[in-house]
């Protein structure tokens, strides 16, 4: 039931009747969202809450006019109705516009009648009893712990006039940690995404932060300058998807992002590295499902209303080094004229299959290395080389021939994810992560553990 006591297919379908319009699109979300947090190595607080939200698209002679509003009510549901309506009419006609998705173009609809699915507190039971266990450990080893879990549910359903039902129900967890020393001297992070909560090791999250403290008791000065870096599979997700938002067809198409190519179109083709990467979606990937359906609440460059309910296919950005698709919309494939490709929420990265993990790759570099723990604070300088800056937190540790010697200061980075690529000599086993700056829009990622040449540190950082 919707936060009004209202079904929200019932919402749907009234909204569908009582348009006027030459077509009509309805999205009902209605969300479930449970967290959990602690400080100073005691729970602090508990939640959840509940939303749920109408969005009506109408398109009258090729224009749209979309209103999103929370807390409808079949009172007020002709009001939103009448606005999007309104709307279209004084609009122009849509760049994108294209016939809307036929009811038989669906992949999966789900089950249409069945209420949203829910999450509670009681997801986090067992995690809460891991974590008493370990307050308690960390306490005796000098260590505070400090963090918190979220846990929401979100089920839409996706009506169309052409008789289009879709319905998708979307679980996302995640859990952010940090360790300090109780001088504060020390800090370490690290995050796991998790779909329910059952794989979620509170006790071997908390025994890798410790390590890091402990690599932490010496302390190392280096000066900004380029470093080979040991980039673990959370820094890797945070930079490959700053990329993967920058892969929408219509801006390269228009000479405006890193994959334009000069004189005119995409870079679709060109290589970007020598190493056999694989950057890719897939809507049923195991522990990283997303909707294998297109809903989309608004048109951009990287995503059209009218594309609603097109099947979402697995798809290759980069295979075996070489941009192989962008993201597509139907309108954006007839200008570029390659594969409709729509936006998936979900990004792997595959190099190898007998590599190391993160403690494999890094006892087995050699000379002077960085392990780069994550990265924070990420933004765009250039768009056009997709230039990013951002800062290195709790936890940058020198390597030397293979064995961690101490923790070193932070730094400001300046570097491309595109040109990395190109820099890249050892790729490790992809694993399951979470990306630490983007995880409040991003957690189905799976990434691998990278050696990169010559990391860009541009500038050593006061951040702690």
């Amino acid at each position: 039931m919707t936060v009004n006591d209202v079904k929200p297919q019932d919402l749907v379908e009234q909204a569908l009747s009582m348009s006027r319009a030459d077509g009509c699109i309805v999205i009902a979300d209605e969300i479930t969202s449970a967290n959990l947090r602690w400080a100073n190595n005691t729970l602090t607080s508990n939640g959840i809450s509940r939303a749920g939200a109408l969005t009506v698209i109408a398109i009258v002679e090729g224009a749209t006019g979309i209103v999103a509003q929370e807390g409808v009510t079949l009172d007020s549901l002709e009001d939103v109705v009448r606005a999007a309506e309104t709307a279209a009419s004084g609009s122009g006609k849509a760049e994108d516009r294209m016939p809307l998705a036929a009811a038989d173009t669906v992949l999966s609809p789900g089950d249409w009648d069945a209420p949203p699915a829910e999450t509670s507190i009681g997801v986090f039971a067992d995690t809460a009893k891991a974590l008493g266990h370990q307050f308690g450990r960390s306490e005796a080893e000098g260590e505070l712990l400090f963090g918190f879990a979220s846990h929401e549910v979100r089920t839409s359903y996706l009506a169309s006039s052409t008789g289009l039902r879709a319905r998708h129900d979307q679980p996302t967890g995640y859990v952010e940690m940090n360790a300090k020393s109780k001088d504060f001297a020390r800090s370490a992070w690290a995050g796991v995404p998790s779909e329910d909560f059952t794989d979620v090791d509170i006790l071997a999250i908390s025994a890798g932060l410790s390590q890091r403290l402990d690599w932490a008791k010496r302390q190392l000065e280096l000066p900004a300058g380029r470093y080979a870096t040991i980039l673990p599979p959370t820094a890797v997700a945070d930079l490959m998807i700053s990329m993967y938002w920058s892969l929408g067809a219509r801006d390269a198409h228009d000479g405006r992002t890193v994959f334009s190519r000069p004189g005119g179109g995409t870079r679709v083709g060109d290589r970007l590295s020598d190493k056999p990467i694989t950057l890719r979606s897939d809507p049923s990937a195991p522990s990283l499902m997303c909707s294998p359906v297109v809903f989309a609440h608004s048109s951009s460059a990287a995503q059209s209303v009218f594309d609603n309910g097109l099947p979402i296919h697995p798809t290759r950005w980069i295979a075996d080094g070489n941009l192989q698709s962008l993201i597509q919309t139907r309108h954006s494939a007839s200008l570029t004229g390659l594969p409709v490709t729509p936006y998936v929420d979900n990004l792997i990265m595959d190099g190898t299959t007998d590599g190391d993990d993160l403690r494999g790759m890094t006892e087995a570099s050699s000379g002077r290395t960085l392990l780069l723990t994550c990265l924070w604070y990420i933004r765009t300088v250039d768009p056009q080389t997709l230039l990013l800056t951002g800062l290195t937190r709790d936890g940058v540790y020198l390597v030397e021939d293979g064995e961690v010697v101490g923790a070193v200061n932070n730094f400001r980075f300046n570097e491309s994810p595109v040109d990395l690529l190109a820099r890249v000599s050892s790729v490790g086993l992809s694993e399951r992560t979470l990306p630490r700056e983007w995880s409040d829009y991003f957690t189905r990622t799976a990434m691998p553990p990278l050696l990169v040449e010559d990391f860009n540190m541009s500038s050593v950082s006061q951040a702690s």
